[in-house]
């Protein structure tokens, strides 16, 4: 990673929070939907020099962050690109949320993947895989939690943050995305992680 990104990384993400903080569609939705960003960012700040991460981790954490901070802006069942795209298929309903989930999955598995090669003594194979689907699942699970909280407390008013779009199966939609997104992260970009790692001299094993 060059010297300034994760400078450039933290300032184009400060940029879009306030963009998207910027007359919401819901300020509480807004609230909910990028509060994983404000808790992940100072996360990594307080513990990148003792743990710093790839490059491409970092990268696919500024997209995730990039996803959520549109979605907290419109509500996720009202991103225009997400009708765009519900136009251009004949779809019947905003599909945005659907991308959330999957990256919900994907991002998550290489930052899980990242710390159990370098803080456990797990190598590379089939466990590895194994449990970096579990993680991401668990993860997914978790917030599916979260977004049913929500509803108890909210009633009618989590009905943005939940963005079920009257989907009888928006949870479990929403879970087996987030699934498939932590399988197709490893299957794509395992390589390209691991020879990031290697270069840092973290390639595998305790540090």
């Amino acid at each position: 990673m060059k010297k300034g990104e994760p400078y450039l990384l933290l300032l184009m993400g400060a940029v879009a929070l306030v963009l998207s903080g910027t007359n919401p569609y819901d300020r509480t939705t807004w609230i909910l939907e990028v509060t994983p960003v404000l808790i992940v960012v100072p996360l990594l700040l307080a513990t990148g020099k003792r743990f710093p991460f790839t490059p491409l981790v970092y990268r696919l954490i500024f997209i995730h962050a990039l996803i959520l901070m549109l979605g907290g802006h419109y509500t996720y069942a009202r991103v225009p690109l997400g009708f765009w795209v519900q136009d251009l298929f004949d779809l019947a309903r905003n599909h945005y949320d659907r991308l959330g989930h999957l990256a919900q999955g994907f991002i998550p598995a290489m930052v899980v993947r990242e710390i159990l090669l370098r803080k456990s003594p797990l190598a590379r194979g089939k466990w590895l895989f194994f449990l970096v689907v579990c993680v991401c699942l668990a993860g997914s699970a978790f917030y599916e939690f979260i977004e049913w909280w929500a509803a108890l407390l909210g009633g009618e008013a989590a009905d943005s943050f939940l963005g079920t779009q009257g989907d009888v199966w928006d949870t479990q939609w929403d879970m087996f995305l987030a699934f498939l997104g932590s399988m197709a992260s490893q299957m794509l970009l395992a390589g390209v992680h691991d020879r990031e790692m290697g270069r840092m001299g973290v390639a595998s094993g305790r540090e």
